[in-house]
């Protein structure tokens, strides 16, 4: 039953509504918060095992101090 509904070109037929019904300068930014809507939902149902990649970045190490920094001034 829901192989009838995902079929190409269905999801074809989706899309071209969605780009009529919200422009193409807002379809890439509607994509991009279901994106991170199903990435949070899939990350919550398994248990929030993976870091959200924010923590990921700011965990990376930073040059140490002591250092002259690398500038032309």
């Amino acid at each position: 039953m829901v192989g009838d509904i995902l079929q190409p070109t269905h999801l074809l037929l989706i899309l071209v509504v969605a780009l009529l019904v919200l422009g193409p300068k807002r379809l890439p930014e509607v994509g991009r918060a279901v994106g991170r809507g199903l990435r949070d939902f899939r990350e919550a149902i398994n248990g929030g095992q993976h870091e959200p990649r924010e923590e990921v970045l700011s965990a990376e190490p930073s040059p140490p101090a002591n250092e002259p920094a690398d500038h032309v001034a």
